[in-house]
């Protein structure tokens, strides 16, 4: 059933009415006591509109692109237009049941972001997708996944990159980030920014994931996605290495993308670590000594009760001068 939240309907009796939102407020009390209760506050705008004139799913049908804020998974299937703000590499699955190609990318506008994910033929049309691309889309399903709306793209919906005339502007939802001392760091701080030196490098550690979604597998008899049961693994990493920045020295975790850019390497040639685990002597060797800064979060061990850092943002080679800037 095609839903609608209850500020959509009362949003769409105001543009075609002119009422004020108030005056609908009590209308639809007004209509909920009439019926004794016996009918939402939803089921009584739907009613209200309804009396006006006003056929509210007609109207969204003619209404053409969701806002991104207003998609949400009570829709079925959305048309939206926005700006590319990341994009993922295509990826090949195989499971018992089937096998294909998986791509995403976050699309933004100035309501927010929302995930895009493109299954097989749909994945292959990200090929030449990048940053900054306009993006039109037509009737992708909405889908939840870990509590957030996606927009999922199959053999119906349909995507056009940079249409003529259209412009978008994106909301930019991340809050600057805070500089912080290594010896100031608490835990549970989130978006935190350090500069430090690299002083050890440990070992990645591989372990598999989902091919389709990219979450850890157990890996039992066979290796089991939360999400999608049985499936076949591939292998993401992380490394940790130690951070001194002269006030301390703190454990920082780097993920697979982290990974990728300190080592100005990609992921076929990292994959290489695992069978020879002597290819990362020298990656190591070249690391050490190096001056990075990160971004990430803190939290405390529970086995050593030491504060680490997970680095949720990289960069190998920080502006000389805007690092001068910051501490004068």
């Amino acid at each position: 059933m095609f839903r609608m939240a209850y500020s959509e309907i009362v949003e769409r009796i105001v543009s075609k009415t002119g009422l004020k939102p108030e005056d609908i407020d009590e209308l639809v009390a007004a209509k909920m006591d009439q019926l004794s209760g016996l009918i939402s506050r939803e089921g009584a705008a739907h009613i209200i509109a309804n009396e006006k004139g006003i056929k509210l799913f007609e109207d969204i049908a003619q209404a053409g692109d969701f806002k991104i804020n207003k998609i949400s998974i009570d829709k079925r299937s959305v048309n939206t237009v926005g700006k590319v703000t990341k994009v993922y590499e295509i990826r090949k699955f195989k499971s018992n049941e089937r096998e294909g190609k998986v791509g995403a990318f976050f699309l933004g506008d100035e309501t927010g972001k929302i995930r895009i994910t493109l299954w097989n033929d749909q994945a292959d049309k990200m090929r030449s997708l990048k940053e900054g691309d306009v993006v039109k889309i037509k009737n992708a399903l909405v889908r939840e996944n870990n509590g957030f709306t996606e927009l999922h793209l199959n053999d119906k919906s349909d995507m056009t990159i940079n249409p003529l005339g259209v412009k978008i502007d994106v909301k930019e939802s991340r809050q600057p980030s805070i500089r912080k001392k290594i010896s100031e760091l608490r835990e549970g701080d989130e978006n935190i920014d350090l500069l430090g030196t690299v002083v050890q490098v440990f070992n990645p550690n591989f372990f598999e994931v989902c091919s389709k979604c990219g979450k850890r597998v157990k890996a039992d008899s066979s290796f089991s996605c939360p999400e999608h049961g049985i499936a076949t693994p591939v292998f993401s990493y992380v490394l940790n290495a130690s951070l001194d920045d002269g006030t301390g020295v703190i454990r920082t975790a780097f993920y697979r993308n982290q990974v990728l850019k300190l080592f100005k390497s990609t992921n076929e040639d990292f994959m290489k670590v695992k069978e020879n685990p002597e290819l990362f002597e020298p990656m190591k060797d070249e690391l050490i000594g190096n001056i990075i800064r990160v971004v990430g979060k803190t939290r405390k061990n529970s086995m050593s009760n030491d504060m680490e850092f997970t680095s949720q943002l990289v960069f190998p080679n920080p502006n000389p001068e805007e690092e001068i800037s910051k501490i004068i």
